[in-house]
C-alpha cells in the first residue's frame, strides 16, 4: 500500500511527476479543478489555499523582529528540545546541503539553520527565523501543511501551491505537548529532490518523537494537565493517560480546578446551572461518571480535586500577570470551552478574554495586536484592528489588508470612518 504522506512512488520518476503536477497546478489555478495525478494531501491543501487567498507568487510575511524573535523562542517549549533537534539533524543537514527548520504552532519560524548555500537561497523567500510559514501566508509547504494536518509531510516542489517555493522539496512533522497533548509546532527539512525518499519523512517523524520525549522528561506531578482554552471538550492528561471529556464533565473539572479548596453540591450545581432548577440527582449522576473516568482524582465533601492540577487557564493567568505577553500568545488558543453556558465558566472566560485583550491593547504591539486581529475569536473585534492600524507604519507588509479589514469592521458596526 503506497503512503500518501510520502510525495512519490518508489517507481516514479520526478522529472515526469514535476510536470505533471505543475500541469495540474495551473489548471487547478484557473479552473478549479484537481487532476488525479495530484495526491489528496496536496489537493486538499490547495483548497485549503485558495479559500483564504493565499499568495500563489509571493515570499512569505516576516512576522517577528530579531528583537521579539529572542524573547518569544527563548520562552517556547521547544526551545527545550533544539539541543536534541539539533544533535540529530543538525549536522545531516550541513553534510546534505539542506535546512533543518522547527517552527511554532503559528507556523512561525523559530529556528532556521544548516548548509550556508541553501540558507542564502531560503533568505529569497523569507524562509527565515521569523517568518510566517502556515498555509495561509505560505500555500502548501511542509511544515505549514504538517500543522493543518497534524501528520508527517512530504512536499515535492511542484506540490506547492505558492510557485516562488516550487524549486524546494521539504518534510515535516508536527511536534506535540506530551502533557496536554496540544500541537506546539514542527520540524521540517528543506532542500533539493533527494528528499522526496522515504527516509527524509522517516527521519523528520523519529527527531520529532524524540523531542516530545525530551519535552516529557519532567516528574509526573507537573505532566497532570488539563487543557481547556480554545475547545469545547477539554483534554486531561493525568497519570500517564489522556482523556477528552464530554462538555459537562469539562465543565465540572475547570470549576474544580478553579476552586482548589473544593466546592459543596449546592455551589458547584450553581457555578453549573445558574438559578435554573436541576434535580440534585442529576448533578451526582454526572459526578459519579465523572469519577468513573477520572477514579481517584475526584473525591468529595466537599467536590475537589485530591491534587491540585495545572490547566492552561491558569499558566496564561501567571503570565499575563508577569506581563509576559508573548508567552500569553502561545497559551491562550481561544476563549475557555466556548460554547458552555454554565455561569461559573462564562465568568472564567470573560475575566482572562478581557484581562488578555486590555494587556495587548495597552502594550501596542503590532506582533500581539495581529495575532489577536487574525484569530477566529478576534477577527470581528474593531477596537484590536484600530490599534493594529495605528502603530503600523505607513509602508508596513500588510498594512493596507489591515486597513480594508478595518473599514470592513467599522462599517458593520456603523462605525464613522476615522483615520488611518
Amino acid at each position: 500500500m503506497v503512503n500518501p504522506w510520502l510525495a512519490l512512488a518508489a517507481d516514479a520518476d520526478p522529472v515526469e511527476s514535476r510536470r505533471a503536477v505543475r500541469r495540474a497546478h495551473e489548471e487547478f489555478l484557473t479552473g478549479g479543478a484537481v487532476g488525479p495525478q495530484v495526491r489528496r494531501v496536496v489537493a486538499d491543501s490547495w483548497r485549503r489555499c485558495a479559500r483564504s487567498r493565499s499568495a500563489t507568487e509571493a515570499v512569505a510575511p516576516i512576522d517577528l523582529s530579531d528583537g521579539e524573535l529572542a524573547e518569544y523562542r527563548r520562552a517556547h517549549p521547544l526551545a527545550g528540545a533544539m539541543p536534541l533537534v539539533r544533535e540529530l539533524l543538525g549536522s545531516v543537514a550541513d553534510e546534505g546541503a539542506y535546512l533543518l527548520a522547527v517552527c511554532d504552532e503559528y507556523g512561525r519560524m523559530l529556528w532556521v539553520e544548516g548548509h550556508a548555500g541553501a540558507r542564502s537561497r531560503a533568505e529569497t523567500m523569507n524562509l527565515v527565523a521569523g517568518g510566517r510559514w502556515d498555509e495561509r501566508h505560505a500555500g502548501t509547504n511542509g511544515p505549514g501543511t504538517a500543522l493543518a494536518t497534524d501528520h508527517a509531510v512530504q512536499i515535492f516542489t511542484t506540490e506547492h501551491y505558492n510557485r516562488v517555493v516550487q524549486p524546494w522539496t521539504c518534510a515535516a512533522a508536527p511536534v506535540h505537548d506530551p502533557c496536554s497533548g496540544r500541537l506546539l509546532g514542527a520540524v521540517d527539512i528543506s532542500g533539493g529532490d533527494h528528499l522526496a525518499g522515504p527516509y527524509s519523512l522517516a527521519l523528520v517523524q523519529a527527531t520529532a518523537r524524540a523531542a516530545e520525549a525530551r519535552l516529557s522528561a519532567v516528574p509526573r506531578a507537573e505532566r497532570d494537565f488539563l487543557t481547556a482554552l480554545g475547545r469545547d471538550e477539554a483534554l486531561l492528561s493525568v497519570g500517564g493517560r489522556r482523556l477528552r471529556l464530554g462538555r459537562r464533565h469539562s465543565e465540572i473539572m475547570v470549576l474544580l480546578a478553579c476552586h482548589p479548596e473544593g466546592l459543596t453540591g449546592d455551589q458547584l450545581a450553581l457555578e453549573l446551572y445558574g438559578e435554573r432548577p436541576v434535580d440534585p440527582v442529576t448533578l451526582r449522576a454526572e459526578l459519579s461518571r465523572l469519577r468513573r473516568l477520572v477514579g481517584p482524582l475526584l473525591v468529595s465533601r466537599p467536590y475537589r480535586l485530591r491534587a491540585p492540577l495545572r490547566t492552561d487557564v491558569a499558566t496564561a493567568t501567571e503570565e499575563l500577570a508577569a506581563g509576559a505577553l508573548h508567552a500569553v500568545s502561545r497559551t491562550y488558543r481561544g476563549p475557555l470551552l466556548p460554547s458552555s453556558e454554565a455561569p461559573g465558566v462564562r465568568r472564567a472566560r470573560y475575566v482572562l478574554e478581557d484581562g488578555v485583550r486590555r494587556a495587548l491593547l495597552a502594550a501596542r504591539d503590532p506582533y500581539l495586536l495581529r495575532w489577536w486581529a487574525q484569530s477566529s475569536w478576534g477577527e470581528d473585534d474593531l477596537e484590536v484592528s484600530e490599534a493594529l492600524l495605528g502603530v503600523l507604519a505607513a509602508r508596513a507588509p500588510g498594512r493596507e489588508a489591515v486597513a480594508s479589514r478595518t473599514g470592513r469592521l467599522r462599517e458593520a458596526y456603523g462605525v464613522a470612518r476615522g483615520g488611518g
